[in-house]
C-alpha cells in the first residue's frame, strides 16, 4: 500500500512479494526451471508427432488422452509464466511424464499393442532427479515401479497380450520409436544438464578465482598495515593482543617546518611530498628489518626488536635515522622547502597491542615510548637524540656528543645524547659514513 509522506509524496512500501520470484534465482535454479520446460515442450512435441504417426498410417484410437495431455501441459505452461510459481508447474509436468504413458497404454490394451508406450513414464523420476535433487525423485521413481509393476500385472492376468487389431508390423515400428524418441530425450536431457552444470562451474571458477585475488589484495593490504606476525594472528581469529617486550627500540622522526608549509602548498602538494618522503622511510624501515608502527601527521613511528629475527635492532634503527636524514637533506623540494628531520630513539619495555574492530591499529606504549616521543620534542632540525641504555649500546659503533640533562615532562631530569655520526673501522670517525652531523654548538664529539 502507498503512504504519504510529510512532502506529500507517496512512498511504496516494496515487500517479498513485490519481487518476482525468478529475480532472486540462483544458478541452479536457473538450470533447472530451463530443464523442466525443455522437457515439456519436447514432451508436448513429441505427443503430438507420435499422435500424426498413428493416424498417418490409419491406426484409429481415442486421442481424448493425447488431446488432455497438451491441454494440462500448456495450461501449466500458461500458469507459470503469469505467476512464476515453480512448484506448481514441476509437479503437474512430473505427474503428467508419469500418468499419462500408463493411461495411453491402458486405453490401447497392453504393453504390447501399446509399443512400450510406459517407458515415457521413466522421465518423471528422471526429471525430478535434475530439476529438484536425488531426494526428492525417490517417490516419483518409485510411483513409475509400483505402475511398471501394475501394468506388467494386468497384461499377465487379463491375457492381453494380443495385438489389439493393431499389425504387428506397426506395432515393432513403435516400439522402435517409442525406445528412440525416449533415449533421445533422455540424453539430450542429461547433456543439456551437463552442459549447463559446467558452465555453472566455470563461472564459480572464476567467481572464486576473484574471490582468491580480492583475499589476496586483503591479506596485502593487511600485512602492510600490521605487523606480519600480528596479522596471522589476526587471520587466525585469536582474541585479544597484548604482549610485553622487556626490550626494544623505539624511534619519532619529526618533520621540522612542515606544519607552516601546509599553509603555502595545496592539498595535493602537501599530500604529495608527505607520500613522497614517507614511501622513502618505509622502504628503509623493511631494509633495516623493523616495524613501522604508526604515522601521525608528519611523525613516524619505527620500533626495533618485536620479532627478534635481528639482535642488533637498537643499531638498526640509528642506522635507519642517519639514513632518513641523508634522504631528506638530499630531496630536491625537501631541500627547497628547508624541510628537517629531528629524531629521538629510546630503548626499554614497552607493552603493545591490537585495539578497536573498526579502524583498528596496532600500537605502543610505556615509558620507552613517551621518553622517545619527549626526546624528539627536544631534538633540533637534523639532530637525533637518544637515552642512556640506547648510548650505552651504541657508543663503541658511533659518535656521541657529551651529554646533555633534559628536564622530560613527566620523567623529570633525563640524560640524553646526540649522536653525531659512525665511526669506521679504524676507531676514527667518518669517512665511511653515510651521513654525518653537524656538530652541535661547537661541542666535542665523543665515542
Amino acid at each position: 500500500m502507498p503512504s504519504v509522506t510529510k512532502g506529500g509524496c507517496v512512498a511504496h512500501h516494496i515487500s517479498s512479494q513485490d519481487i518476482r520470484p525468478d529475480v532472486m534465482d540462483t544458478q541452479e535454479d536457473k538450470l533447472h526451471k530451463s530443464l523442466l520446460i525443455f522437457a515439456a515442450a519436447f514432451m508436448t512435441f513429441a505427443v503430438m508427432l507420435w499422435l500424426a504417426i498413428y493416424w498417418a498410417m490409419g491406426v484409429n484410437f481415442s486421442s481424448n488422452v493425447p488431446l488432455c495431455y497438451q491441454v494440462i501441459s500448456v495450461g501449466s505452461l500458461v500458469y507459470y509464466m503469469k505467476t512464476r510459481n515453480f512448484a506448481v508447474l514441476r509437479f503437474i509436468q512430473l505427474a503428467l511424464f508419469l500418468f499419462a504413458p500408463f493411461i495411453m497404454q491402458w486405453s490401447m490394451g497392453s504393453s504390447v499393442t501399446s509399443s512400450g508406450v510406459t517407458l515415457w513414464a521413466l522421465l518423471a523420476p528422471i526429471g525430478a532427479l535434475v530439476v529438484s535433487g536425488w531426494r526428492e525423485s525417490i517417490p516419483w521413481f518409485f510411483a513409475y515401479m509400483v505402475l511398471t509393476v501394475l501394468s506388467g500385472f494386468f497384461d499377465y492376468v487379463l491375457g492381453a497380450g494380443g495385438s489389439g487389431g493393431i499389425p504387428m508390423n506397426t506395432i515393432g515400428l513403435f516400439f522402435a520409436l517409442n525406445f528412440a524418441a525416449m533415449s533421445s530425450i533422455l540424453y539430450f536431457l542429461v547433456r543439456y544438464f551437463v552442459v549447463e552444470t559446467e558452465k555453472i562451474k566455470q563461472q564459480l571458477d572464476q567467481q572464486h578465482a576473484l574471490l582468491a585475488e580480492e583475499q589476496k589484495r586483503s591479506e596485502r593490504v593487511l600485512f602492510n598495515v600490521l605487523p606480519a606476525n600480528i596479522a596471522e594472528r589476526l587471520k587466525s581469529r585469536e582474541g585479544l593482543i597484548a604482549d610485553g617486550y622487556a626490550d626494544v627500540t623505539v624511534m619519532f622522526a619529526d618533520l621540522v617546518n612542515f606544519t607552516q608549509l601546509t599553509e603555502q602548498m595545496s592539498p595535493e602538494q602537501m599530500v604529495g611530498l608527505l607520500n613522497n618522503l614517507f614511501s622513502e622511510f618505509d622502504e628503509l624501515t623493511e631494509k633495516h628489518g623493523l616495524e613501522k608502527i604508526k604515522t601521525i601527521g608528519d611523525a613516524y613511528m619505527v620500533v626495533g626488536g618485536l620479532t627478534r629475527e635481528r639482535q642488533d635492532y637498537t643499531h638498526d634503527v640509528v642506522n635507519m635515522a642517519l639514513e632518513m636524514m641523508d634522504f631528506v637533506a638530499r630531496h630536491p623540494l625537501a631541500a627547497k622547502l628547508e624541510l628537517g628531520v629531528h629524531v629521538g630513539i629510546a630503548t626499554g619495555p614497552v607493552v603493545a597491542g591490537v585495539i578497536g574492530t573498526k579502524r583498528f591499529i596496532y600500537d605502543l606504549w610505556g615509558d620507552t615510548v613517551n621518553i622517545a616521543s619527549r626526546l624528539t620534542d627536544d631534538a633540533r632540525s637534523g639532530h637525533i637524540l637518544a637515552d642512556k641504555l640506547t648510548y650505552n649500546r651504541l657508543r663503541h659503533d658511533f659518535l656521541f656528543e657529551p651529554p646533555n640533562v633534559l628536564n622530560i615532562k613527566g620523567k623529570g631530569e633525563m640524560v640524553s645524547y646526540r649522536l653525531v655520526g659512525r665511526v669506521d673501522a679504524s676507531g676514527s670517525s667518518g669517512k665511511n659514513n653515510v651521513y654525518r652531523l653537524p656538530p652541535q654548538d661547537g661541542a666535542p664529539a665523543v665515542a
